[in-house]
């Protein structure tokens, strides 16, 4: 790495949801969203789905300026698990984030559900602010999904009037939506329910989830027409040509003086594993290095070590301290398989528990396990009743500091 430049600021950022200087690699997902802007009934929606660290929430604030450019208002934000514990929350939730954009249009004061909506004028004006869409959905008679149904319909009416009918609700960390039948409480059902009849009647609202790849499934089990109604667009990790450019463009972005030796990309590429925190997390670390050494104009290899253990201090030892003394003898088992990086199931995972370990699990205990790890964000189950590791490079991490107990030898 050559440095020219002393003062020269960081351009990486491997904050949570961070945008980077450039984003890589996801054209293909960028078309599939202009292309669903482009429906003029909307027939499909988008679930954005991957594992930690491949860019959902980035490749999220992205799409905001393009879908405002083509002329569609934007609501959205996290999807806390407060906000999926009723009806009545979730529906609160949607009109709060709804009023950022309807407080800027009125309506009469007197208005009320079911009298049409109108812009006389010659009555005394409000704001469609958050206090007036409760005011609404109060005011409506029936269930929760009747009353939200009720109020979004209202909405698009207004909107429509001022040639703004078009809205996008886009919500992050969507895999905390959850029915809750034994509470009957249904808040993900009624989600899909409401937005289901209101394009069906032509409301051009449209539905973005992003979240983990337990989000999909979950949809599914709520309302079985989930299948057509959303475009599920997968983030995978990057290639090693998209790694590149994800390392090297933010440095031509910024017109920087500094540059990776092709020997220091070869290792941010080889570290990260496609993943784009990682690639940001790697490359800003190194930049730090190489900046301090500036006065001298050999080049200095990238310490690996001492990165990797800053990223398990910041990243994964959190998350590993989650799980207990045995679901991390669980969680080294899988780190032990040849595909722990990618898709295992429990009979994989109790062969090679009774491998390394002098007591291993039942069926039923790994299944409990498993299950209870899902709950803390390490694991998650496909459709297929496959298992994989929640967490990016997660087995790495453990073969790196976690030792297991004695290996049974024969």
């Amino acid at each position: 790495m050559i440095i020219r430049h002393t003062e020269f600021k960081n351009p990486y950022r491997p904050g949570a949801g961070h945008m980077p200087p450039h984003l890589a690699g996801r054209e293909d997902a960028f078309a599939e969203f202009v292309r669903l802007l482009g429906q003029d009934v909307i027939l499909e929606n988008m679930v954005l789905t991957g594992l930690r660290g491949v860019g959902k929430t980035v490749l999220l604030d992205a799409f905001k300026p393009r879908a405002i450019d083509l002329g569609w208002l934007w609501v959205g934000t996290d999807l806390s698990q407060t906000a999926s514990l009723t009806e009545a929350n979730l529906a609160n939730r949607l009109m709060a984030d709804l009023s950022m954009v309807t407080s800027t249009y009125t309506i009469p004061a007197s208005a009320k559900i079911g009298f049409g909506v109108g812009s006389d004028r010659s009555q005394d004006q409000v704001p469609l602010s958050y206090e007036k869409l409760c005011d609404l959905y109060r005011s409506t008679p029936g269930l929760e999904s009747d009353k939200l149904k009720a109020v979004l319909e209202y909405v698009a009416a207004t909107l429509a009037e001022q040639g703004h009918g078009r809205v996008v609700f886009a919500y992050d960390e969507a895999q905390n939506l959850s029915d809750h039948p034994s509470k009957e409480r249904f808040p993900l059902s009624m989600l899909l329910d409401v937005f289901q009849s209101l394009q069906k009647k032509g409301v051009q609202f449209m539905l973005i989830l992003a979240g983990l790849p337990t989000l999909m499934p979950k949809l599914v089990d709520a309302r079985t027409f989930a299948e057509r109604m959303f475009r599920v667009v997968t983030l995978d990790r990057l290639n090693d040509d998209h790694s590149r450019e994800a390392i090297t463009k933010p440095l031509d972005v910024a017109e920087c003086p500094v540059r990776f030796t092709e020997r220091s990309i070869e290792i941010v590429i080889e570290q990260a594993g496609g993943y784009p925190y990682f690639i940001q997390f790697f490359c800003r670390e190194v930049f730090d290095v190489f900046i301090q050494q500036i006065s001298n104009d050999d080049q200095t290899p990238i310490a690996v070590g001492p990165i990797q253990r800053k990223l398990d201090i910041d990243f994964f030892s959190g998350r590993w301290a989650r799980a207990t003394d045995r679901q991390q003898q669980l969680l080294w088992v899988i780190a032990s398989l040849d595909n722990a990086d990618g898709e295992f199931t429990i009979s994989e995972l109790l062969g090679m528990a009774r491998v390394l370990l002098e007591k291993g699990f039942s069926a039923s205990h790994a299944s409990q396990m498993l299950s209870t790890l899902a709950n803390r964000g390490l694991i998650y189950k496909n459709r297929f009743g496959k298992y994989a590791l929640a967490v990016p490079l997660m087995a790495q991490f453990i073969r790196r500091n976690y030792d297991g107990p004695t290996v049974l030898t024969k």
